[in-house]
């Protein structure tokens, strides 16, 4: 016969409803044990509560770090009451097997999002609590273990339907979400460990969060999905309809590459991960209205993100279309008052860029594939010019503006610039002339519905994140009226390649930069 609980050890970093589910165990008849200041909550609320101490015959020792690392702990977690054997050994040392186990860890995520003490980030370092969840855990056909205090009213309805006894599929379940808290407790304490480690790939790559938002679907509808996070809040919902999978993937190509532009207005529209439309201005309605004017038909139903708090003008403008996302730092109350109009919109605040040297997974053939970020941030003093004829100054900005772009523009990528904002966009390709050719296609549209004769790409630079393997596309680029190239350069037709540009009159301009973006 299944045992009932009889015996409870809660030992909790987070209180939140602590109380009231130690008092429904207490009225269940439930002997609570408990440590430090869970145990100080319990017995203020008049709950009779024994101390781990007690058990143990050893006071806590070491500032606190070892109270539950104790054989009279473990043995009586780890003992399975189905086997005679272990029950007989326990009692002859007087013990008895403790029946739930109640541990939610140390803040050590949250303490590394808000600290830059590398002593008190250690010392959030819990051992005791993964060491008592995972043995429990192991013997989860004795023990239920909760790390979640969501999961206190689940656990009770059941202990008082069932006169205190869980079923095996609710502790397994249980187990399983043990396991993984500690999984991905450990996997937020390597991944900030390694950056003080090498700046080599570590011989062993852990990823962790929890789940902090379900997905209606993923990709396509047929797909599970939901979005997991560390303790950092990297970013918060204030309006709108729920986030989809796409959403959020959108959302993070625009954040990851509006968040280049730092001094000045900046706003990027993407539109299926890729952008559609970035300037830089002096204004952030001029911003948004450039780059709006790259592709407007794109733009319809696309993500608009700016790299400052949204102003009223700069709204009143967005919401003159359809647009699934807006995200920012944050936004005036003016701003936030004309966007709650359109209460589907779903607005976005966010601010935390992922910490320098982070590793980047994808999955492939089985495994993982995984790099640090492409954070390097093009400086002009690594330029080389190829050609008799240098770039303007006008021109140089722009090229750096439009190769920044590229970073995040999906392979092939060619985007044509002018005046620190793109005017055409040729992306994902498997032909960089293809790119080209959809990049001169956009900038003659924009043109076009404008109201204007010829083309935005007229007297533009253009950049290229790889290198241009023939002349065919850079051939293609000054014809659609591009004065000035950037790329990365590396091909065995360099040579000719800068012919071609010396040729057309041209400045052309190496990077020794790739940006490949797959």
């Amino acid at each position: 016969m299944t045992r009932p609980v009889r015996r409870a050890l809660l030992s909790v970093s987070d209180k939140a409803g602590l109380v009231d589910f130690a008092g429904a165990l207490h009225a269940m008849g439930v002997q609570l044990i408990s440590t430090g200041g869970t145990a100080r909550a319990l017995r203020a609320a008049d709950f009779p509560v024994m101390d781990v101490a007690e058990i143990t015959g050893s006071p806590e020792i070491l500032d606190g770090r070892v109270k539950t690392l104790h054989p009279r702990i473990h043995a009586a977690l780890l003992a399975d009451t189905a086997n005679p054997d272990h029950l007989s050994t326990l009692a002859g040392l007087g013990m008895e097997p403790i029946d739930l186990l109640v541990v939610n860890l140390y803040p050590f995520e949250a303490t590394v999002a808000s600290s830059t003490s590398f002593q008190q980030c250690i010392e959030t370092i819990d051992i005791g609590g993964p060491a008592m969840i995972r043995a429990a855990a192991k013997n989860h056909g004795s023990v239920a273990v909760i790390v979640d205090p969501d999961d206190y009213s689940v656990l009770l309805a059941e202990m008082r339907a069932n006169s205190a006894v869980l079923s095996s599929d609710t502790k397994k379940k249980l187990a399983a979400k043990a396991f993984s808290r500690t999984a991905a407790y450990d996997a937020a304490i390597s991944n900030w460990l390694e950056q003080f480690a090498t700046e080599e790939m570590p011989d062993y790559f852990v990823e962790g969060g929890r789940k902090r938002t379900a997905l209606r679907y993923g990709e396509n509808p047929h797909q599970r999905a939901a979005y997991y996070a560390d303790g950092q809040e990297h970013w918060r919902q204030v309006q709108g309809k729920e986030l989809s999978y796409n959403n959020i993937n959108d959302m993070d190509a625009a954040w990851q590459c509006v968040l280049e532009f730092k001094d000045e207005p900046a706003c990027v529209i993407v539109k299926h991960a890729n952008p559609c439309g970035v300037a830089v201005a002096s204004t952030q309605l001029e911003a948004y209205s450039r780059a709006l004017a790259c592709d407007p038909t794109s733009a319809y139903g696309g993500i608009v993100a700016f790299n400052q708090d949204i102003e009223e003008a700069a709204v009143e403008e967005v919401l003159k279309i359809f647009t699934e996302v807006l995200i920012a730092p944050g936004a005036a109350q003016r701003a936030l008052g004309r966007i709650s109009t359109k209460p589907n919109l779903r607005l976005i605040f966010a601010g935390l860029r992922p910490r320098a040297g982070s590793l980047l997974a994808k999955q492939a053939m089985g495994g993982l594939l995984v790099q640090s970020a492409d954070d390097l941030v093009l400086k002009r003093e690594g330029l080389k010019t190829v050609t008799k004829r240098p770039p303007r100054p006008s021109e140089m900005e722009d090229m750096i503006f439009a190769f920044t772009v590229a970073k995040h523009v999906k392979s092939n990528a060619i985007i044509f610039a002018k005046d620190l904002a793109t005017v055409g966009i040729g992306a994902g390709q498997m032909s960089r002339l293809d790119s080209t050719r959809i990049a001169t296609l956009k900038a003659a549209e924009a043109a076009r519905q404008l109201g204007l004769s010829g083309s935005l790409a007229l007297n533009s630079v253009v950049a290229s994140d790889a290198f241009f393997p023939f002349p065919d596309a850079l051939l293609a680029a000054i014809e659609a009226g591009a004065t000035a190239v950037i790329q990365p350069g590396g091909s065995i037709r360099d040579e000719e390649i800068i012919a071609a540009a010396d040729q057309a009159g041209i400045a052309m301009v190496f990077t020794n930069i790739r940006h490949f973006r797959h």
